[in-house]
C-alpha cells in the first residue's frame, strides 16, 4: 500500500473508499454558499484538499455515475489528471449537461479521485512499425 501526503484544509472527512474494491475516493465541495449550476454552466468546485503524489504517480478526476445519469452533471475534463508535482487545491470542473438548474451544497460528493501510478517513457524514432491483424483499422472498424 502506498501511502501519500494530504493537507486537509477542508471541514470535510478525508476522501476515503466505500468499499473493499473501490476504485475511487469521492471528492467533496467545500463552499462557503451553495453553487447553482445552469444548464451548460461549467463551474470550478474547490475541495479543499492538497496532494503530495510520489513521482510516477497521479490522481484522476472522474465524475460520480449517479449524478451523471440521475442530473446530467459530469467532469468537464474527465478524466482529469494531477501531476506528482502539483501542490495546489484539488478543484473539479463540474458542467451541467441537464435542461434544468443543479444545485451544489457544501460536502456534496462531487467526483471521484482515482491513484494510479505510471511509467515515464522515451520515444524511439523508427521508420516503420511492426505489422498487426488490426494494422490502422480506427473508428467503428469492427462493425456495430
Amino acid at each position: 500500500m502506498t501511502v501519500i501526503n494530504i493537507l486537509n484544509k477542508s471541514k470535510h472527512q478525508l476522501p476515503e473508499y466505500s468499499t473493499m474494491f473501490s476504485a475511487g475516493m469521492d471528492l467533496r465541495a467545500n463552499l462557503g454558499n451553495a453553487v447553482e449550476i445552469s444548464p451548460l454552466q461549467r463551474v470550478s468546485i474547490p475541495t479543499g484538499l492538497f496532494i503530495e503524489l510520489p513521482q510516477n504517480f497521479e490522481a484522476q478526476v472522474r465524475p460520480r455515475s449517479g449524478l451523471a445519469i440521475k442530473h446530467g452533471i459530469t467532469v468537464l475534463n474527465a478524466p482529469g489528471t494531477i501531476d506528482a508535482d502539483y501542490r495546489g487545491e484539488i478543484a473539479v470542473i463540474l458542467i451541467n449537461l441537464s435542461e434544468k438548474n443543479y444545485t451544489i451544497n457544501d460536502g456534496d460528493r462531487i467526483a471521484q479521485m482515482i491513484i494510479s501510478k505510471y511509467e515515464s517513457i522515451v520515444w524511439q524514432l523508427v521508420e516503420k512499425l511492426n505489422i498487426t491483424d488490426r494494422g490502422d483499422g480506427g473508428f467503428g472498424h469492427t462493425g456495430v
